[in-house]
């Protein structure tokens, strides 16, 4: 199928319209929430059975703690939900396999979703919407609050307080995920996804064969699954399964769903410390590296339609192009494609946006807060180059802040690239990626950088139901969350206690066009030098050969 260059502008315009108009009313209710005072009934009952104190403040290091207990929990009983399975299920489904159980546990708390198993047919509806379903409001809600936590940082003076993670989690999953999801599952249902609790039985008008097709609570599944930016598909073909993704019109929405919260969050970020233009210059560079990450994964896949035999027939090369960018720029993961089908140079533009630190726009939260430590760094940059002082919203940048900064920046590509070295020295992980040639590195550097950054695609090719290769997964998947949260929370209370001090004329401005450049800039270099080699020996080595 012959790309379409006039479908594919329709279709960023038809989402930047979608997105422009969400934007600012999404964000300000976000920031509402995050600021908000006094606690709804059914809030308190929920802090009273949970022994919650709602109006004690957390520092960082307890707001951290809580928020690596909760996620260690959420493992634990995960867990053990799949392995008792037989129990919840009366008997009808089997137990999950350990390694597997294990791998899912993770996947889900850290909002990963990497699933090396067959949805379907491994898991039932007791699993899929109390153990997986409940984690994926969990995990985004997570996410959103670490951001909340780190733009509190920075608006808050001579206090070590950061607010209370049980607050915020409640909050954001009871006002704004829960009901934003219910009503994309209602869109979804008039659109034609399945929604059900029995098997569908199909024929195919073609040759009068008729064959059952598991069916499920897949409407629900597939909102939350999106709009938090977790990626986890009740089918194993995910989205590109016509029960997750009937038509245009939903793949469009799915689009629009896993990038409405993110584009918001910056509006959010603005309100929160006072400056709407600080909000902007985060939202411009945002969106423009998601544009130019989408034109290029345009350009490839139109440069080389024989090499895309895995795209979605369906909806053409252009939508699956810009499904695959949207969801690999995001820490959502889900796919309406065979990303191992994708062309060389394509597959390795979607690998580079996971490189990014997906903050183009980012995962639910994390995109945010990614940004803003990158932030950081081109202030303290920019402050070298000119000269000026390195402040940033009113607060000095001073050795521990850029130390925690730098080490937020390394621990992915340090993970990734140690990670992704030690599998390739492990004859039975080689294995595991059969593919012949660069594709073979390329399949385990892109199961490395998705695990890490908390994405969860894959290529296909490659198994990760291995003990060993599943064990490497967990590692990168609970590291990868885990030390950068609680390094942006350390972070953030270290803004926390200073107090600001008044712009003076040799401050740097960080917001306006120049500004937006050098974080752009930014962004987009310290990824390519830390991951360039590692891409010349997969998909550029590939694209070469081919």
């Amino acid at each position: 199928m012959q790309f379409s260059f006039l479908s594919f502008i329709t279709q960023i315009a038809i989402l930047i319209v979608a997105l422009g108009a969400v934007h600012q009313p999404l964000g300000a209710y976000l920031a509402k929430v995050a600021d908000g005072e006094g606690h709804r009934p059914f809030e308190r009952w929920i802090y009273k059975a949970a022994g919650v104190g709602p109006d004690s403040a957390q520092t960082w290091k307890a707001y951290a703690r809580s928020v690596v207990a909760l996620s260690a929990a959420g493992v634990i009983l995960l867990y053990v939900g799949q392995r008792v399975q037989p129990l919840l299920s009366g008997g009808q489904i089997a137990g999950v396999d350990p390694w597997v159980a294990m791998n899912t546990a993770i996947s889900f708390i850290t909002n990963t979703n990497w699933q090396s198993y067959t949805p379907e047919s491994t898991v039932g509806f007791v699993i899929q919407m109390a153990f997986l379903a409940v984690q994926n409001f969990v995990s985004a809600a997570v996410g959103i609050a670490i951001a909340f936590a780190l733009v509190r940082g920075f608006a808050r003076k001579g206090t070590d307080s950061l607010g209370n993670f049980w607050v915020d989690m409640t909050r954001i999953t009871f006002r704004v995920l829960l009901p934003l999801a219910a009503l994309a599952a209602a869109v979804l249902v008039v659109a034609g996804v399945v929604q059900n609790f029995w098997p569908t039985a199909v024929t195919n008008p073609l040759t009068g064969v008729s064959q059952t097709i598991p069916g499920g609570p897949v409407a629900s599944q597939e909102a939350i699954k999106i709009l938090g930016t977790n990626g986890g598909g009740y089918f194993n073909a995910n989205s590109a399964h016509p029960f997750e993704n009937p038509n245009a019109f939903t793949n469009l929405f799915e689009v629009f769903l896993l990038l409405a919260i993110p584009f918001s969050l910056p509006y959010t970020f603005g309100r929160m410390v006072g400056s709407r233009k600080q909000g902007f210059t985060i939202l411009t560079v945002m969106a423009a590296l998601w544009i130019i990450t989408t034109s290029l994964m345009a350009w490839a896949v139109a440069a080389w339609p024989s090499l895309g035999e895995g795209l979605e027939q369906r909806f053409g090369p252009a939508a699956s192009g810009i499904f695959a960018t949207a969801t690999t720029l995001t820490s959502t993961g889900a796919v309406n494609a065979a990303h191992d089908s994708l062309p060389p140079l394509a597959g390795g533009i979607a690998m580079f946006d996971m490189m990014l630190g997906e903050v183009a726009p980012g995962g639910v939260g994390s995109g945010l807060y990614g940004m803003l430590i990158l932030a950081i760094v081109a202030v303290f940059l920019g402050g070298l180059m000119v000269g000026r002082t390195p402040e940033y919203l009113g607060k000095k940048i001073q050795a521990r802040h850029m130390t925690l900064a730098a080490l937020y920046l390394l621990v992915t590509p340090v993970l990734v690239l140690v990670l992704t070295g030690a599998a390739v020295l492990i004859p039975s992980v080689v294995a595991d990626a059969p593919a012949p040639g660069p594709h073979q590195f390329s399949e385990l550097l892109y199961a490395f950088t998705s695990a890490t950054n908390n994405n969860g695609s894959a290529f296909a090719g490659i198994s990760a139901s291995d003990p060993i290769i599943s064990s490497l997964i967990n590692v990168a998947m609970w590291l990868g969350r885990v030390l950068p949260m609680v390094l942006v929370l350390a972070l953030a209370g270290c803004f926390a206690k200073q107090e600001p001090i008044p712009p003076s004329p040799g401050t740097l401005p960080t917001y306006g066009p120049l500004f937006a450049g050098l974080l752009g800039t930014v962004a987009v270099l310290f990824s390519a030098l830390n991951y360039f080699p590692a891409l010349a020996l997969g998909p550029i080595a590939e694209g070469t050969l081919r």
